[in-house]
């Protein structure tokens, strides 16, 4: 299954240091043990249209092997549980969709 998260930062915390801290974070994340593939990323920089958002900061993209990998992940991961720790005051709105 997959895992997508989209993060919408505090205006403070767009600033060059915050954003280093929170990449930093982010490929802490991405070494959870339950995780098989990863990926995490920016807006790009493609033409406006009605059907895209770029209002986002950083997404993530997390595959799992089975269901049970990413209930792990979700209740119990100290990984997982470090980073939310770390960064929950650092968002105005995050974002889930998984897939199946």
């Amino acid at each position: 299954m997959e895992h997508h998260v989209y993060f919408w930062l505090k205006e403070e915390r767009e600033d060059a240091e915050s954003i280093a801290t929170f990449e930093v974070g982010l490929n802490e994340l991405c070494k959870s043990p339950h995780i098989t593939r990863h990926h995490w990323a920016k807006p790009a920089v493609t033409a406006e249209r009605p059907v895209t958002d770029h209002s986002w900061s950083y997404a993530i993209s997390f595959e799992f092997a089975t269901m049970a990998d990413h209930d792990a992940y979700q209740d119990g991961d100290k990984v997982h549980d470090h980073f939310i720790a770390s960064f929950k005051d650092w968002w105005s709105k995050v974002l889930v969709m998984d897939l199946a």
